[in-house]
């Protein structure tokens, strides 16, 4: 059994380093589903809608980024240990965002995110999401969406969690951070806890241009707490300025960084300066 297991897998890893890139995006969506189905009924029956649900899975679904080849380096990681209640920001590129904050949970433990209420339907993941703490918002209906952030504010206040966010608001398909929105900073401010500012380096190992799907290396960056006692409501427009211009700068070096580590002619940089 463990045998014919460890065959699959190994086999599994190497059809997936030569896969085409259509095919690395399908395998990668069966895999999440497969494992969000698996630990519904764990999730549902031990501590529903818990956040430590994700802390828990995340030491299986680290193994997704071995089979897809992806590397983490995480920088700063002594300031994901911490345990002071406070509102996560993260750059958010594409789908496997979601592998990296996995990588990290094992620091992070008691951690809620914050996600757009489409996601939900995306069923089994959405649900597995829901059954992990994750708070939906409805982005159509402001109203419902600012109920929905009071909730997330109440929850970081009083359980002392944090709370993960992407303050572009969507999926950043260009090569550099998009305007961020007032959400997180609000709650930020409303509960007077810490700006946690969290960068991924670009996925220069997937390119949309020419279906390139490779492996490789993302750094994510975590800087220091940028606190808000003291702060009202009216400060929220330079706090977000201040937040994002560190973001953006660290995010122009890591990728800076990474481009020079690799070779000229790499595939992954095709189309990369029109994007920019």
């Amino acid at each position: 059994m463990w045998l014919s297991t460890v065959v699959f897998l190994l086999g599994l890893v190497l059809a997936l380093r030569f896969a085409p890139y259509n095919t690395k995006f399908t395998l990668y969506y069966f895999i999440i589903s497969f494992l969000s189905t698996f630990c519904i009924p764990f999730f549902a029956v031990f501590n529903p809608c818990d956040p430590i649900n994700c802390y828990r899975s995340s030491f299986v679904l680290r193994l997704v980024s071995h089979i897809f080849g992806i590397k983490w380096e995480v920088r700063g990681k002594e300031l994901l240990s911490q345990t002071r209640a406070c509102v996560a920001v993260a750059n958010h590129q594409n789908s496997f965002d979601v592998l990296g904050m996995f990588w990290i949970w094992k620091w992070m433990k008691n951690c809620s995110s914050v996600a757009k209420k489409e996601i939900f339907y995306a069923w089994p993941f959405g649900l597995a999401l829901w059954l992990s703490g994750c708070i939906f918002i409805d982005r159509l209906n402001s109203k419902q969406a600012q109920k929905q952030l009071k909730e997330a504010a109440r929850r970081m206040d009083k359980d002392g969690v944090k709370l993960w966010v992407f303050p572009e608001g969507t999926r950043n398909k260009c090569r550099s951070l998009m305007p961020f929105k007032k959400g997180a900073f609000h709650v930020a401010i409303a509960c007077q806890a810490p700006i946690m500012p969290v960068v991924f380096s670009p996925y220069y190992f997937i390119n949309h241009n020419n279906g390139f799907f490779g492996t490789g290396k993302v750094i994510i960056t975590v800087l220091p707490y940028i606190e808000t006692k003291g702060l009202t409501l009216d400060d929220i427009g330079e706090l977000q300025n201040k937040v994002w211009k560190q973001m953006n700068e660290v995010y122009t070096n890591v990728s800076t960084e990474l481009r020079d580590s690799l070779p000229p002619k790499y595939p992954g940089l095709v189309g990369f300066d029109e994007e920019n």
